[in-house]
């Protein structure tokens, strides 16, 4: 049987070769997956209830629930400034439904698709899958793991089409700043490119730190998709509720093709992201401030540990820890840590063909869990 040789390109993800193995041992401690620990809110539990007890079993509109869609365009209002009408928002399966449905109605064959390496492996799967060509940009330690506008523009040919930013990032935890932002904004601009804009972690920040979205510079709303999700801030993974929101005529196209992928987003799911987006501030806001401390102290203890190190991550929940002064590389440093220490860690060349000293460690996981995982790891280095 001859498969597509798309889907031929494409490789198993290391983080569920990581879950699956982690899975056959007893006492492991995983810091493989980036999904919050936290169950959802039970208001939003309960709005799913409620919405199957009252018989919301039908199908929903393909663009979504025209209450969802008002109640996020509100929100969206809210969180980054911009406005939007109901029309220009688009509910998805998940923000990988509303990246896969962006990319393929962008993208012709060929076409290139700019974004910062380390990357989150799904973006260079999916512009594959779409017919597009990944271009990634290197980013550094030094430079906090953020992209330079310069390096942007310089990456730029006449077959680049997209700039896709993640900000917070999954795996670094970096976030972009403003005038950076500012300057990729003139780019796109400059070479009439459209920005996708992945800010499923827009909440989840640290010390302070204000989100800003590329879609508030001028000339942006226009020319950006903003991809967003209930799975991270709201601990809705299972949901499967996303969002797409941008240019009329773009999340038309993208609304059109609904049919032919999934019909429509989950009625009762659409009930429950309504009841999160309306009454979930207060347990997002006590998630993230977990995630704070937990961030506190596992850099705190990463940095301690002779030869790993870490820059301090910003936003999400992932720290990027580097591994070279241990002389592993990142697949046996991840390999070793889990057969002789019960931990799971991701190597970080998986993020990126330039990342094998590092790897990912996602601290969506109790504060216990945490300090026991750390205490492992920290035995395992010192007997390297």
């Amino acid at each position: 049987m001859e498969f597509s040789k798309k889907v031929a390109a494409i490789h198993p993800s290391p983080i569920r070769d990581m879950m699956v193995r982690a899975a056959r041992i007893d006492d492991v401690i995983s810091f493989a997956v980036g999904e919050p620990d936290f169950h959802s809110a039970p208001n939003v539990i309960e709005a799913a209830k409620s919405a199957l007890d009252n018989g919301e079993t039908k199908y929903a509109p393909g663009a979504g629930m025209t209450k969802l869609r008002e109640v996020y365009a509100a929100y969206l209002k809210e969180a980054i400034g911009v406005s939007y009408e109901t029309e220009n928002c688009l509910v998805t399966t998940g923000g990988m439904g509303a990246l896969f449905l962006g990319l393929t109605t962008l993208l012709n064959s060929g076409d290139e698709v700019i974004f910062s390496s380390p990357y989150w492996s799904n973006y260079g799967q999916q512009i594959v899958l779409c017919g597009g060509k990944p271009v990634a940009v290197d980013v550094d330690e030094a430079h906090d793991f953020v992209i330079d506008p310069v390096a942007i523009d310089k990456a730029i040919t006449a077959k680049t089409k997209v700039i896709l930013l993640n900000s917070p990032s999954n795996p670094t935890g970096s976030v972009i700043d403003a005038a950076s932002l500012r300057a990729i904004a003139e780019i796109a601009v400059k070479h009439d490119l459209v920005v996708i804009s992945d800010e499923v972690y827009r909440h989840i920040l640290f010390d302070g730190e204000t989100y800003t979205s590329i879609a508030s510079f001028p000339g942006m709303k226009e020319r950006t998709l903003i991809i967003d999700s209930c799975s991270k801030t709201h601990a809705m993974t299972g949901f499967r509720v996303g969002f797409a929101t941008g240019p009329l005529n773009l999340i038309r196209e993208m609304t059109k093709i609904t049919e032919d992928v999934w019909s429509c987003v989950n009625t009762s799911a659409q009930f429950a992201a309504i009841e999160a987006f309306t009454r979930g501030t207060d347990y997002r806001e006590m998630m993230v401030a977990e995630y704070e401390k937990r961030r506190n102290y596992i850099y705190q203890r990463i940095n301690a540990i002779d030869r790993l190190s870490s820059i301090k991550p910003m936003g999400a929940f992932y720290l990027f820890a580097n591994i070279t002064k241990t002389g592993l590389a990142a697949k046996e440093f991840c390999d070793r840590l889990l057969d002789e220490a019960h931990v799971a860690v991701v190597p970080g060349d998986h993020f990126g063909t330039h990342a094998s000293g590092y790897v990912r460690i996602s601290y969506a996981t109790s504060m216990q869990k945490i300090k026991e995982g750390m205490d492992r790891i920290e035995a395992f280095v010192n007997r390297l």
